[in-house]
């Protein structure tokens, strides 16, 4: 009798391949991926926990798998939609179709060179700070953004604490860290990560390595980690 064939994958597995692979950066993505799955086995119905850059759905179907409350940003009306449907039916989700930053606002996204021809693909890079390297000026949307420190302290004021807090908003998360950095909100979130992107935004380069030595001497990497995926 022939095998079965194989179960086509989901755009949520195919989305989690594409963030935890990365030419060049096979140890750091498996450093993540083992963290993520620690961070997970952690979590529990009373934990909140807060995924922004959410994509399609890769981390947030992990985190949701916990049992704990997620909060999911996406601005991007397309992988908006598509976060939705992949996760529909989840109850300990909370849906936002907007992008978090240091002020509230309206702000063009800029998507990446080619996401007409693959918006699964490069919607990943898809970012609300201008200048970026392979980044199409003329595409894009105009896209609602929150102020997220007033969102966390919203949450800190009902939940008492936030138990993991993920980044990864392609450069936005530079203005982001800095507007919290003068604030207590550190001492409410057990564990915040972030992806930095100083590699596609060279002219933000020296801001982000002055935030990375000023995190790395306040906070320990068990607290504050700029090094996610």
């Amino acid at each position: 009798m022939p095998d079965p064939a194989p179960r086509p994958r989901t755009a949520i597995e195919r989305s989690r391949d594409r963030a935890f692979r990365h030419p060049g950066n096979d140890g750091r993505r498996a450093y993540a991926k083992g963290m993520l799955q620690g961070i997970v086995s952690m979590l529990g119905p009373r934990d909140v926990v807060v995924d922004c850059g959410a994509n399609m759905g890769a981390v947030t179907e992990l985190l949701a798998d916990s049992g704990a409350r997620v909060h999911a940003f996406e601005p991007d009306p397309y992988t908006f939609a598509r976060l939705r449907a992949g996760l529909a039916g989840r109850d300990n989700i909370t849906f936002h179709q907007a992008a978090v930053g240091a002020v509230a606002g309206t702000f063009r996204l800029q998507r990446a060179e080619g996401w007409e021809a693959n918006p699964d693909g490069a919607s990943v890079s898809s970012s609300i700070v201008a200048g970026g390297r392979r980044m199409a000026d003329a595409e894009g949307v105009d896209v609602t953004v929150i102020d997220f420190p007033a969102f966390l302290r919203g949450l800190v004021a009902e939940h008492g604490r936030v138990a993991f807090v993920k980044i990864d908003i392609e450069g936005a998360e530079l203005d982001l860290l800095e507007a919290m950095e003068g604030t207590d909100l550190f001492d409410h979130i057990q564990l915040l990560v972030a992806e930095t992107h100083e590699k596609k935004f060279a002219h933000l380069a020296p801001r982000f390595a002055a935030l990375r030595a000023r995190m790395a001497a306040r906070f320990p990497i068990t607290r504050v980690n700029l090094d996610w995926i």
